[in-house]
């Protein structure tokens, strides 16, 4: 690796973690410049308790829904264009809301042919604009009889979320979705976190038992269990079940959905721009 690359990868450790300029460098050193290996080394170590997420949000642009209750379905889209100037204007809007139409209307297998479908709109567009535009992704969601949608779009279209309840309450499946906005839930609850990064805590959370001198002459089992604990510990902020409730934060979203005898049955939130990386200026 070039050495600046190395130096970049320090600076971004650091950034992502807050640990010590060399300890990133060692970790780094020790993990062949993996960042993500080097941020469990530094928890396993202790310099950390968990890392930021790594900020790629650099697009801007509309995530837009649609949605047919008499035919039971939604569709979530996103659009992106270069400047938030453009994203604002109702020509770029206007695009959002046909594409996320088209998008409801034919259910297009692909992304690709979701994009054909939309290409002389996305051209005339672009031409009147003056900015590349990419229809980026989308999602058709169906809900069966009795169920419900939820819908928020959030600072007008820079988070979109769509959630589906078990029984009909319109109010409870608005405001969930906005609680989604809001807290950006990964999972819906503990099981179904995926088996590898729950794997991935088990190691840090083990590690750092082991390396407790508190812990030390404390039974085997006591230490898995409290191993155990802290991995659903930190898994359990990316649930939305254990969540604290964006209305009222004296309860947590699963007891909520418990007095009101309902369910989450899925949810889907774009966030405009997530994952893309920003162009060098």
């Amino acid at each position: 690796m070039a050495e600046q690359s190395k130096i970049e990868a320090i600076k971004s450790l650091k950034e992502r973690t807050g640990a010590g300029m060399m300890d990133c460098k060692r970790a780094l050193e020790e993990n062949d410049y993996d960042i993500e290996k080097a941020i469990d080394v530094l928890r396993e170590k202790g310099i950390v308790k968990a890392a930021k997420r790594a900020n790629r949000t650099a697009a801007e642009g509309l995530a837009v829904i649609k949605t047919c209750d008499g035919c039971g379905k939604a569709a979530i889209i996103e659009v992106n264009c270069e400047t938030d100037f453009v994203s604002a204007t109702d020509k770029f809007h206007a695009f959002g809301e046909g594409a996320a139409e088209f998008v409801l209307k034919n259910e297009p297998a692909t992304i690709e042919e979701a994009q054909a479908g939309i290409k002389d709109l996305q051209d005339a567009t672009a031409l009147a604009t003056g900015e590349k535009l990419v229809f980026r992704r989308y999602k058709v969601i169906k809900k069966a009889e009795g169920q419900c949608f939820g819908t928020y779009i959030h600072m007008g279209g820079k988070i979109g979320v769509v959630v589906i309840l078990e029984k009909e309450d319109a109010e409870l499946a608005n405001q969930m979705a906005m609680h989604i906005a809001a807290n950006n839930p990964l999972y819906l609850a503990l099981e179904d976190v995926p088996a590898a990064e729950r794997e991935r805590e088990q190691k840090i959370a083990e590690t750092e038992v082991a390396n407790d001198e508190k812990l030390a002459n404390k039974p085997e089992q006591v230490k898995a269990q409290i191993a155990q604990r802290k991995v659903d510990k930190v898994l359990s902020q990316s649930c939305l079940t254990f969540q604290k409730w964006l209305l009222d934060e004296s309860k947590t979203v699963g007891q909520l959905l418990g007095e009101k005898g309902n369910k989450v049955i899925s949810f889907t939130r774009y966030q405009v721009g997530d994952g893309v990386e920003a162009a060098a200026e």
